[in-house]
């Protein structure tokens, strides 16, 4: 049995066909727009001398016998078109009456006022530029002339991500706030004197990161690769060859989980330059987000999720240590693993008993600590253990140099006073290779190039990877990473 929305979509084709009787063209070449709905009501006078070339999708339409409305919806905005068979001539009409809801044309006309204040587009002449076969999603129009769209099944928007942003235009918002944030990131780097450079996505041995790799083979050289899980080691390789400021921008590949805050592809911004550390990375990441902010939004407050985010610098320095003493309510030191354990089984904590120590002191921050780090918050002075790829805190060798970012409980940087002695590196390294065969999957990788390439010497370094993803979150007030990416990874439906 067919159901009702076949149907629909049977009614479309025949008038397809029907157009196609009459000469027009179901799928036009090109159309000379001179204005967008936006540009068009601005350019209004009451005198009727303005004329436009509009072009957009039909998202209402209302027909009375010789007279016809409907508005016309383009990227930023949306312009109502009165259609009137005296003016447009018999065929021309012919072809509105034919026209459907997300039915894509052009018109041209002069501009006039409804009698009910509606800046409208008096129509001279119209064509057809895409055919719509599917009715879009389009729910009822209320009395203000808002559309508010059917398509709230959530996997569904993801899936069809064209659909949602043709039905939600609140959701392309969204992705102009994400383009601003990219831009911007580049300009202030570009600004500083960085170089943007490109470094393999696929790579003989994975690394810069503590993750599993997805994994594939390489037919010529029948040899294994793996999509990367960070640019770090590349780039830092950049500043040994004398590049002293580089970064990139682009995507990174983590076989892990999915949920709110993770997607399997996702996009890193990372920055390296010589002769700093850790402490001047974070200087320059509140001169970055603070502008940035500054820049999407005019100040340095924003509401988000009923919160107030405060990205005025400088923004507060917290010790790893103290904050796990201070909400877990241990001090390390002094604390068993199996104290540890009995912590997180407290909060129901999954797949904990085989971890060791130092995964099992970065659970308990992730369970304890992060929920409380609301506001900007550097994060300082991790345990060496947790940082392969950082040099030991001056003073304390038990701790690396190393901060993450936090806002609103989530982590948005990371970053290292770089580790450059090659004889270290190489232990550090080896230590993961024994914590791998003991079953820690996430593991570093043992790569001799990028030890023989610390061999040469580099120089001191400040290197900091930052989330773009979970920024725009942040600024474009969404709840998961699917929001913030046009086309996330899904499930393979059947």
């Amino acid at each position: 049995m067919t159901d009702a929305r076949t149907f629909v979509e049977e009614a479309r084709r025949e008038k397809l066909e029907q157009l196609a009787a009459l000469g027009v063209p179901g799928y036009a070449y090109g159309f000379e727009r001179t204005h967008t709905a936006v540009e068009a009501l601005e350019a209004f006078r009451p005198d009727g001398q303005v004329r436009v070339r509009c072009a957009g999708r039909i998202v209402s339409r209302r027909g009375h016998g010789k007279t016809t409305f409907c508005h016309l919806a383009d990227q930023g905005g949306r312009i109502q078109v009165y259609f009137r068979r005296d003016d447009l001539g018999r065929e021309a009409y012919e072809l509105v009456k034919l026209l459907d809801l997300g039915d894509v044309v052009g018109v041209g006309g002069y501009m006039f006022q409804t009698r009910t204040g509606e800046i409208t587009i008096h129509a001279e002449d119209v064509m057809l530029l895409a055919k719509a076969l599917r009715p879009p999603p389009i729910g009822k129009e209320d009395a203000a002339g808002t559309q508010h769209g059917t398509l709230t099944d959530t996997e569904l928007r993801y899936r069809q991500r064209y659909a949602d942003l043709m039905v939600h235009p609140e959701q392309r918002d969204v992705f102009r706030i994400r383009a601003e944030t990219i831009r911007y990131l580049r300009a202030f780097l570009d600004g500083k004197g960085y170089l943007e450079v490109e470094t393999p996505v696929l790579q003989p041995i994975y690394g810069g990161a503590l993750a599993r790799p997805f994994t594939t083979h390489h037919n010529a050289l029948d040899a294994r690769l793996y999509l990367r899980i960070a640019t770090e080691l590349y780039l830092k390789r950049c500043i040994v060859g004398g590049l002293e400021r580089v970064y990139e921008l682009g995507k990174d590949f983590r076989n892990e989980g999915i949920d709110r805050q993770h997607n399997p592809e996702f996009t890193m911004l990372e920055f390296y330059e010589a002769y700093l550390d850790y402490t001047d990375v974070m200087a320059i990441l509140e001169e970055m987000l603070h502008g940035l902010v500054m820049h999407l939004f005019g100040t340095p407050v924003i509401d988000r999720f009923g919160t107030m985010f405060d990205f005025t610098p400088p923004w507060p320095r917290r010790p790893y240590l103290e904050l796990i003493e201070e909400f877990a309510g241990v001090a390390l030191a002094s604390t068993s693993d199996e104290a540890l354990l009995d912590l997180l089984r407290q909060r129901d904590v999954p797949d904990i008993d085989p971890l060791p120590r130092g995964k099992l002191i970065d659970e308990v921050f992730k369970e304890y600590v992060e929920p409380h780090l609301v506001q900007p918050v550097f994060v300082l002075d991790f345990p060496l253990e947790l940082s392969p790829l950082a040099k030991p805190k001056r003073g304390d060798p038990t701790l690396a140099e190393r901060f993450e970012l936090f806002v609103n409980g989530s982590e948005l940087a990371n970053a290292f006073s770089e580790l450059n002695d090659p004889d270290d590196q190489r232990g550090r390294f080896l230590a993961q290779r024994e914590a791998r065969a003991a079953g820690d999957a996430d593991a570093h990788e043992v790569d001799d190039d990028y030890v023989r390439a610390l061999e040469y010497g580099m120089p001191p370094t400040g290197g900091c990877g930052l989330g773009v993803d979970r920024l725009v979150m942040l600024l474009a007030e969404q709840e998961s990473i699917r929001d913030v990416i046009l086309f996330p990874t899904l499930r393979p439906t059947e």
